[in-house]
């Protein structure tokens, strides 16, 4: 699904320079036969005109050299980059644009210049611009190329990180879901003939977009990312590395410099021959130890931390992460002295909105969520407002690279709009539910993936008949496969939660509870790192009852995707659609007959009124919310650490704002939210 996807007029002189830029590029030959035109007509009047001819034909001259210089090289000889043929260095900042409202772009870029950042360097999500196989969306949050054109308006250049794979703590790693669907078999970052065809495909769409872009071409992309971390993946498969290089390389030449990333102990299988080697790593105190390591892989060449960590990510269940300022300066100053170019990541972190989050192989299950905000306790917080931390990197960047005459913006305005009261539609599981939110059933013998269902997230309803006659009282139900979050009920009536996460796969069922055995899965996001990245989800493996498999499933699906159809939902509800909330009236009660769906309105009176807001979801138990038809991502304040969801200002509008949840949990008796005007990060509910 495409969050905040209102296409934003693009500005004309960027439309006009872009053009020129491309008509440069494919055209050079054009202006020198123009000239000869010029000097034929000359002719007649040669004489009259020989010396301001001469004078206009050296300027030309000197222009198109100027132009013909325009390079962004490695001079390994004396271990540096050069730019236009004069030694550079960047200090840089990661921004990813799939991670903050369009209209925040701007701002968001002139606080890192302001720092005395001279780059920006992000990520391109494969999954965000071809959510379906054959289907592409370059506009809203996925107009790339108005990104790269801010960047330049605010005097950035760009590091470009393409991938195909990303980590980034996005599901699969940036990754389609349907990759999966399509090649249930396919093995990706590897030579797999498969997985090579889509991402030449992939390649050819993005990298086509790009080229004009690349430093050579007049554009600002002066690096680009040949894989990510290679190193730590299993594979090290050198085939791989190497076409991959090959196909980048047929489309950037030499109009901008080929990198790799790795940490310092992987590099190995991280290096490609021909590609600069780069490295990643935090705070240290043996900073040159670790430049040995690259030097036994890369003897020469500028030295790169091309991910230097400020902050750290977060799952659910934990604390928040926490980095000190006091902590990253030293080693921040001994890289500057040792003449590195550094990237901040992230020095802007952002929002996984909507279902984009991803996960980690940690923990007891080999399983933990990501939480929906990316604050990464980065130098800007996650509505882009500078911290001390960004102050004090700032004053160091000022030691070492000329300062742009730019003020620090001020931190956007927040408000506490206060408190607003839900109204309960209906439950999921409601005729009226099924009808308006399924985007349809299959049956099947054996149980389905949301891949083989061809679902991105959300949830799917599994279903099916248990037997007439329990051997024990209670018998055992075994869900082996569960990936990643099994809400169970039986006859519509909850009995119980098992969890990849915990893990806790088994749960008792008396013979007395019913019939009907219903399993909603719930996808808390797709493996972003590791071995597992073709992460399927749902009932992955046979269901059984103590010994016996069950069969003959219904797998409806909701996949949460369409916010035009909870309305439809919300409008058409009746009063029998709203069995199951009668039990709302009893304290932080759990949603006994499926998740149910609350809506509610927040009214702004006046423009000078709109400002970033907090939604509070202090009593509430699991789910997502959306604001005006956007996803605002998933909140989970029952085991924190995030209480509150980060609303952009450009989200809400003057007038009536519709706020929808879809509660897969419990609801407080009051069934009520507010809105405050800072976050609550770091604690739970």
């Amino acid at each position: 699904m495409l969050i905040f996807s209102t296409a934003i007029k693009h500005e004309d002189k960027w439309e006009m320079l872009m053009q020129k830029t491309r008509n440069d590029f494919l055209g050079r030959e054009e202006l020198s036969g123009g000239l000869g035109m010029e000097l034929e007509l000359s002719n007649l009047n040669i004489m009259r005109f020989q010396h301001s001819f001469v004078a206009i034909f050296v300027i030309i001259s000197l222009l198109g050299l100027a132009k013909a210089k325009r390079t962004f090289e490695v001079d390994y000889k004396n271990d540096q980059f050069l730019k236009d043929g004069r030694p550079f260095r960047f200090i840089s900042g990661s921004f990813h644009y799939f991670r903050a409202h369009p209209e925040t772009w701007s701002r968001h870029l002139r606080t890192m210049r302001a720092a005395g950042l001279n780059a920006v360097t992000t990520y391109v999500e494969w999954s965000l611009h071809n959510p379906r196989d054959g289907v592409y969306v370059w506009n809203g949050i996925a107009d790339l190329e108005r990104f790269i054109r801010l960047a330049v308006d605010e005097d950035l250049l760009v590091i470009l990180r393409p991938g195909p794979y990303i980590c980034a703590e996005r599901d699969m790693g940036g990754f389609p879901y349907w990759l999966l669907q399509k090649f249930p078999g396919i093995q990706l970052r590897t030579a797999d003939t498969n997985y090579l065809s889509e991402v030449r495909i992939w390649y050819n769409q993005l990298m086509t977009r790009m080229a004009p872009y690349l430093y050579g071409n007049g554009g600002p992309i002066i690096m680009v990312q040949v894989e990510n971390e290679y190193g730590s993946f299993f594979a090290c498969d050198l085939s791989y590395r190497n076409w991959l290089r090959d196909e980048t390389q047929s489309y950037v030449k030499d109009n901008a410099v080929l990198f790799t990333n790795d940490g310092p102990t992987v590099l190995r299988c991280g290096k490609i021959q021909g590609v600069l080697a780069t490295m990643d790593f935090g705070a240290t105190r043996d900073l040159k130890s670790i430049w040995a390591k690259l030097r036994r892989y890369e003897p020469n060449g500028p030295l790169v931390n091309a991910e230097y960590y400020p902050g750290w990510l977060t799952h659910w269940t934990e604390p928040m992460a926490n980095v000190s300022t006091e902590s990253i300066t030293g080693t921040f100053i001994d890289m500057l002295d040792s003449g590195a170019s550094v990237n901040f990541y992230m020095f802007y972190g952002g929002t996984n909105f909507g279902f984009t989050a991803g996960a980690n192989e940690n923990g007891p299950g080999n399983y933990i969520a990501d939480i929906t905000s990316y604050d990464y306790d980065a130098p800007m917080t996650e509505a882009g407002d500078p911290t001390p931390k960004y102050y004090a990197l700032r004053r160091i960047i000022a030691r070492y690279l000329p300062m742009p005459d730019l003020p620090v913006p001020d931190p956007v305005p927040k408000r506490a709009y206060g408190t607003i009261r839900l109204s309960s539609c209906c439950t999921l599981f409601s005729s009226q539910g099924r009808q308006k939110l399924s985007t349809g059933v299959v049956r099947s013998n054996k149980p389905k993936t949301f891949e083989a269902l061809d679902q991105y997230s959300g949830l799917v309803l599994y279903e099916t008949w248990l037997p007439t006659h329990f051997k024990r009282d209670p018998s055992i139900l075994y869900v082996p496969g569960l990936a990643d979050r099994g809400y169970v009920y039986v006859d519509n009536e909850f009995v119980g939660i098992l969890a990849r996460e915990t893990p806790i796969y088994e749960l008792p069922l008396s013979a007395s509870s019913g019939r009907l055995l219903q399993i909603l899965v719930e996808n808390q996001g797709r493996l972003n790192y590791g071995r597992q990245l073709n992460d399927f989800k749902g009932l992955t493996k046979d269901v059984r009852l103590d010994k016996q498999m069950l069969s003959n499933w219904n797998m409806t699906k909701y996949p949460l995707e369409s916010y035009n159809d909870l309305e439809q939902l919300i409008a058409q509800s009746t009063e029998s659609a709203q069995v199951g909330f009668q039990e709302l009236r009893k304290p932080q009660l759990l949603l006994r007959s499926g998740p149910g769906i609350y809506h509610g309105t927040l009214t702004i009176d006046k423009d000078d009124q709109l400002a970033d807001t907090y939604l509070d979801m202090s009593g509430w138990g699991k789910g997502i919310v959306f604001i005006n038809g956007e996803n605002l991502g998933r909140y989970w304040p029952l085991v924190g650490p995030q209480v509150t969801l980060y609303v952009p200002a450009p989200v809400l509008k003057m007038g009536s704002n519709r706020v929808v949840l879809v509660e897969y949990q419990m609801a407080p008796t009051s069934m009520e939210l507010q809105f405050l005007d800072t976050p609550i990060l770091n604690g739970r509910s």
